[in-house]
């Protein structure tokens, strides 16, 4: 029985530099993304939690490339989805080099138009909010309320 190969990659990053845009001989758009990707992992030494940053390079063809282009610049968080991809080639002095790339299928862009992160990591300003969208947001909504203001033990529905 002969086994399937599977090569998909999933993950989310901020963008570590603004996307490249580039064209190829016969027309088509090619854009280069580098992300970076944290991993959480215990330090053997003080035993405490650490993030250790991971980069990666993308490769977005055709118009979602010329939109990552367009829209997307250095610490807009991105979600990818797309397959791994090995390239081998002799570096100017010789040597040769190795790289995998991860070409992608969908690039899905996270956070607000103008966020690059946020101070939250969601994306979402209020005041940004209320000055770009035709929908009245009512800020009150994000203040801070004591806790158990204007509620009972009869409010509760279980």
């Amino acid at each position: 029985m002969a086994g399937t190969n599977i090569n998909r990659v999933v993950m989310t990053g901020n963008l570590t530099r603004d996307p490249e845009l580039r064209s190829t001989p016969g027309g088509s758009s090619v854009c280069k993304l580098r992300i970076a990707c944290n991993t959480r992992r215990k330090n053997g030494q003080t035993g405490e939690w650490e993030e250790k940053p991971n980069f990666f390079d993308v490769t977005v063809w055709g118009a979602q490339g010329e939109n990552c282009s367009r829209y997307l610049a250095k610490g807009r968080p991105v979600a990818i989805d797309g397959r791994l991809e090995w390239r081998e080639w002799d570096a100017p002095d010789g040597q040769k080099r190795q790289s995998v790339d991860i070409i992608a299928d969908s690039v899905q862009f996270l956070g607000g138009r103008d966020d690059a992160g946020g101070a939250n990591g969601n994306g979402f300003s209020a005041s940004r909010a209320a000055s770009e969208s035709d929908v009245p947001v009512n800020t009150g909504d994000f203040e801070i309320a004591p806790v158990g203001a204007g509620a009972s033990d009869d409010d509760i529905p279980f």
